[in-house]
């Protein structure tokens, strides 16, 4: 009919659609295979879990990456790794250190440590003065080394009251929590006993069965009566949580501590200032570490920092990775692509949530080791460009390329200063309120920024075999207790684990950080999509638009007379 539409160009639109849709199915196929990663798996440390685990959820929500890891260990990861049983693993202390005697090999297959995160090793504790929670308990070095080699048993010792002079602690038993599994919390613990106190450390391995001299580190303790021992960092934080706990002491990453809205002991620097591991004091500490060549860390510097800031306890996590496929590993050059991206991010986007967390970001020069890492794994995208991460966006880098985090990092308050007047009544870790202090000490407030140099250190790792519980279990049942703000907080008394409550990160457990964006391939490919699809809009309005237009105004005009 002469008011139709002429077919022709019916078909011609016709043609053009499925045309379009063709692009859009070859640009939708083309992205989802640049988006599709292999899944791969890893074991290894607690003490760096909390960063690692929220990771592994931002790029699995943002990117459909599966990383796998299983949480059992350091000394259990490295050894996983050596065998050839998961992808990577997750350390505090190298392979190839003799561990309280005791050689730990090194893999037959080519590998690398790349560090992943900064933090300080801190000391969770659970005590009341009344019904009131102690907040702000400071501790030298030297009462830490006897509580945790049980030459102070008690927590009003007068070695206590010194470090403390605006409370009067009550006269009740310390119970020291151990790992009972090879941890690298507890290399970092005796690492740094066995070089600041090696006297004390000694004569306590001696009492307890390790007639080694020097008695070195060990990523296994020794067992001394009346301590507890739980199997890795939910364990002992868990344990300490408990109300029925009050009285323990341990020695765990900050971030758990924080996350168990529990308060945590500041230790006292060479420059006679009680500090809490922050980020800020923790990058101010890791400006002194040794970096040795393959990435591996030398902390004797940092245990002595006369900078007012530093934290003494500070030091890297590590990750362990392949440099080859050799057969028995099942690694693959498609394993290693996932590997090479979740790395990026991590080095990179990632560190930005390292402070919320509860840790430390990395500085640059480890950011620019690390990649150099990366680019060695088989199959790795080679993404990143040491020379130029421009798009990296780290928190530590400044215009001038020093550590910003370290730079910004406050001085200590005049009230955590050793013979000070007043003892800071503010409170630590995950347990913000206030401890009221006889000599009328208030919140501590943070002194100028600033100072320090650029640069930054590289970490280890720890090792061992799994141990067992050797703790005694509380009573049986789920035993309750409360936070610092009230909420219920539940363990498990034989594991030790908060299973209710306030809770602790870990495994595949929650935080309270937000994923963040990052610049991987999966999001351009995303952005190609929807600008194909508006150009087939736009393509479809040009092709059919002007016709149905004019055939709707031949109909009102009628037929041609």
């Amino acid at each position: 009919m002469p008011g139709n539409p002429p077919g022709h160009r019916i078909a011609a639109m016709v043609t053009v659609l499925i045309v379009a849709a063709g692009m859009l199915s070859v640009l939708a196929s083309s992205a989802g295979a640049a988006a599709s990663f292999v899944p791969i798996s890893g074991s290894g440390s607690t003490w760096s879990l909390n960063a690692l685990d929220q990771w592994r959820k931002n790029v699995a929500s943002l990117y459909g990456i599966t990383i796998n890891f299983s949480p059992n260990g350091s000394t259990n990861g490295r050894n996983d790794f050596r065998a050839g049983q998961v992808d990577y693993a997750v350390s505090e202390i190298p392979f190839g250190l003799r561990d309280g005697g005791v050689l730990d090999p090194n893999p037959s297959r080519a590998f690398g440590y790349m560090p992943i995160v900064a933090g300080g090793t801190a000391f969770m504790y659970n005590l009341k003065i009344g019904n009131n929670r102690v907040t702000n308990l400071r501790l030298s070095g030297e009462t830490i080394a006897k509580i945790f080699t049980q030459q102070i048993t008690n927590w009003g010792d007068p070695a206590i009251a010194a470090d403390n002079p605006g409370l009067v602690l009550p006269k009740l038993q310390i119970v020291p929590v151990v790992y009972s599994n090879g941890s690298g919390t507890t290399a970092q613990l005796t690492t740094w006993m066995a070089n600041q106190y090696p006297t004390i450390w000694d004569d306590y391995c001696h009492r307890n069965g390790r007639n080694l001299t020097p008695c070195g580190f060990t990523s296994f303790y020794p067992l001394g009566p009346g301590m507890e021992a739980k199997a890795q960092s939910q364990g002992v934080a868990g344990f300490v949580a408990q109300d029925a706990s009050e009285g323990a002491i341990t020695y765990v990453e900050y971030s758990y501590a924080r996350n168990a809205r529990f308060p945590v002991a500041k230790v006292l620097n060479k420059a006679n200032y009680y500090v809490e591991p922050k980020a800020g004091s923790v990058a101010v500490a890791l400006l002194k570490a040794q970096i040795h060549q393959d990435l591996t860390q030398d902390l004797s510097q940092v245990y002595v920092d006369t900078d007012p800031r530093t934290y003494p306890l500070s030091s890297y996590s590590y990750m362990i990775i392949p440099k080859d496929t050799s057969p028995g590993s099942h690694f693959t050059a498609a394993k290693g692509q996932t590997l090479s991206e979740f790395a990026a991010y991590f080095l990179c986007e990632g560190q930005q949530q390292a402070d919320t967390l509860g840790y430390s970001p990395l500085p640059i020069n480890l950011v620019q080791a690390g990649v150099d890492q990366i680019n060695q794994i088989p199959g790795s995208t080679k993404k990143l460009d040491r020379n130029n991460l421009a798009r990296c966006n780290n928190p530590t880098v400044s215009p001038d390329g020093g550590n910003k985090v370290a730079k910004d990092a406050p001085q200590p308050s005049p009230c955590d200063l050793k013979g000070a007047s007043v003892q800071c009544a503010t409170g630590t870790g995950g347990a913000t309120a206030p401890t009221p202090t006889r000599n009328g000490g208030g919140a501590a407030t943070g002194g100028g920024g600033g100072g320090g140099s650029s640069g930054g250190a590289g970490g280890g790792a720890s090792n061992g075999n799994d141990g067992t519980n050797n703790a005694a279990s509380a009573a049986g049942g789920l035993v309750g207790g409360t936070g610092l703000d009230g909420a219920p907080v539940v363990v498990d008394p034989d594991t030790g684990q908060v299973i209710g409550g306030p809770g602790l990160a870990g495994g595949s457990g929650t935080s309270g950080a937000a994923a963040v964006p990052v610049s991987v391939d999966a999001a351009d490919n995303r952005r190609q999509m929807v600008l194909a699809l508006l150009t087939i809009v736009v393509i479809f309005g040009l092709a059919l638009g002007p016709p149905l237009l004019a055939y709707r105004v031949r109909s009102r005009q009628g037929p041609p007379a």
